[in-house]
């Protein structure tokens, strides 16, 4: 259903956006202030990170989103995760990681042009070329370097200076790019300015296919005009369950991030985590032994529902949770099978217009610059996807042969990725995301307990200390400051305690509450939220 603009409740904002960066913020509201919706701002943004956070998202990778229809009251889901090629090498996979001439093997079919066209196609309002045409003119005009952009430039510089492509692009002189340097990438705008005109087949067919397939071909990768051409984003059913007064809306599989938010909300009520408080060694001990038990399911039972028969709703059963809620103690600590899981390249962001509509959109190239490696012609940075796929050692300690999350011809990986969105009374309270890899399910888990159980401002949640349950070592992971107190408290319930060092997990929201929008970005990524 085509979207409206609407009008803003009185004395409310009649906009906002919440995003990782400070030119795809001010581009979503100068969308709708044009008479754009909530949808064409997502695009907008979407397109714009892709070009000024170059290293999150891209053209060249993919995503999932959440679209609340207003005028329906419904949720519509799009899932545009890459794909493996039909010609994929899964026993290359099994001996990752690869060194840098195979890169190319982990290169899945692009879904992000052809996921955002859909999103238009279906609740759009202005004209397509009129909601890509920022993102031209950023790319040929130039944008600043932001704060995060540089710390990735110069963290992965012996690996991008590789690419000759990004190395002309951000280490001029031979030294990276730095905090406010205005870089330019005019082939990119090309690129984008021919999805403009064209659409999508501007980007899956022609030149542009070519170049990508060259490039992915060049490094080991098996990508072909065949698999561009099957290539098609998917409908899903959002999994939905009501909690404490509400409806919450996530992402089903392929994404493994909903299952955990579903998950720990099953387990506990309202009253339950309040009576913990908030962010106590209890509270976050709780929380942990129940994203704990979401990360072995994930290992167990998730991957492509295009390739695997998973029932979620047998997941998330009151039943399994009441049962697993019966294994949590306050004073004891379980374990997490080894696995390897890494997403880090990843961009959340969030809009909504006056008639309220709402995105809950993320995008991702997976790693940091996924491959390092930009397709020579067209700019396109191309992703690193099929790294999510699971090895056979990932499922071994569970005495599994072969993982549900495996790569085959057209499966698309599991995913951390976490859009969701909380309605009450008909209307969209909460939309949120994340970034950060295995860090989202968890950031988007504990942000979304801090407003609805604990009232928090969206302002105050986005920069309060979190912690992050990984899958090896240590039982969880604080933030640089946790007070020792908490530590040995935690210690006390049997977690063994270490430092989260990856920082640049972030997380975008707008509340609304009373007609008014509250938007907030993660200060972690430098992110920006503005509404008007």
């Amino acid at each position: 259903m085509l979207l409206s603009p609407g009008t803003p409740a009185q004395g409310a904002a009649r906009a906002a956006a919440a995003t990782e960066n400070e030119l795809a913020t001010r581009e979503a509201l100068a969308q709708m202030r044009a008479g754009g919706n909530a949808v064409d701002a997502a695009i907008t943004a979407a397109l714009v990170a892709g070009v000024a956070s170059p290293s999150s998202s891209g053209i060249g990778g993919g995503g999932f989103a959440l679209v609340w229809v207003a005028a329906d009251k419904k949720v519509t889901t799009l899932d545009f995760r890459e794909s493996a090629p039909a010609a994929v090498d899964a026993a290359a996979l099994e001996k990752r990681p690869l060194p840098p001439a195979e890169r190319g093997k982990l290169t899945g079919v692009p879904g992000e042009v052809a996921g955002l066209f859909e999103l238009h196609r279906r609740h759009g309002k202005r004209a397509w070329k009129d909601v890509v045409e920022p993102a031209v003119r950023v790319a040929k005009n130039g944008y600043p370097v932001n704060p995060h952009l540089a710390s990735t430039l110069a963290s992965a510089e012996k690996d991008l200076r590789v690419d000759s492509g990004l190395g002309a692009l951000f280490f001029p002189a031979g030294k990276p790019a730095a905090v406010g340097g205005l870089i330019k990438n005019e082939k990119l705008g090309a690129t984008l300015a021919k999805i403009a005109a064209e659409g999508a087949p501007g980007f899956y067919q022609g030149a542009t296919a070519a170049d990508l397939i060259a490039a992915a071909r060049a490094h080991g990768g098996a990508l072909t005009q065949a698999d561009l051409d099957a290539y098609k984003p998917a409908e899903r059913s959002a999994v939905k369950l009501s909690w404490e007064g509400h409806d919450v809306y996530t992402m089903p599989p392929p994404s493994a991030g909903g299952l955990m938010l579903a998950q720990t909300l099953r387990l506990f009520s309202k009253a339950e985590l309040a009576k913990h408080r908030w962010n106590t060694g209890a509270y976050q001990h709780v929380l942990a032994e129940g994203m704990r038990g979401a990360l072995a399911d994930r290992l167990r039972y998730l991957g492509d529902p295009g390739h695997e028969k998973i029932d979620v709703e047998k997941l998330i059963a009151k039943e399994r949770m009441a049962a697993r809620k019966k294994t949590i103690a306050l004073d004891r600590t379980h374990a997490v099978p080894r696995f390897g899981l890494e997403e880090h390249g990843t961009h959340h962001l969030v809009t909504a217009d006056a008639a309220g509509n709402v995105v809950s959109l993320t995008t991702t190239v997976n790693r940091a610059f996924g491959t390092k490696l930009t397709a020579p012609a067209s700019g396109v940075v191309l992703n690193d996807e099929l790294d999510d796929f699971a090895k056979r050692a990932d499922v071994e300690p569970l005495g599994m042969t072969q993982s549900p999350n495996r790569p085959r011809p057209g499966a698309r990986p599991v995913s951390s990725m976490t859009p969701t969105l909380v309605v009450k009374d008909g209307e969209v309270v909460l939309a949120l995301g994340g970034s950060g890899g295995t860090a989202i399910a968890t950031n988007v888990t504990q942000l979304l307990l801090g407003r609805l159980v604990f009232g928090k401002a969206p302002a105050e949640l986005v920069k309060a200390p979190r912690f992050y349950v990984p899958t090896q070592g240590a039982s969880i992971l604080l933030e640089k400051g946790a007070a020792q107190s908490l530590i040995d408290d935690l210690k006390w319930r049997g977690e063994v305690v270490g430092n989260m060092t990856f920082t640049s997990s972030g997380v975008q929201m707008i509340a609304v509450d009373k007609g008014r929008k509250l938007p907030a970005s993660d200060p972690r990524k430098h992110g920006s939220a503005k509404a008007e």
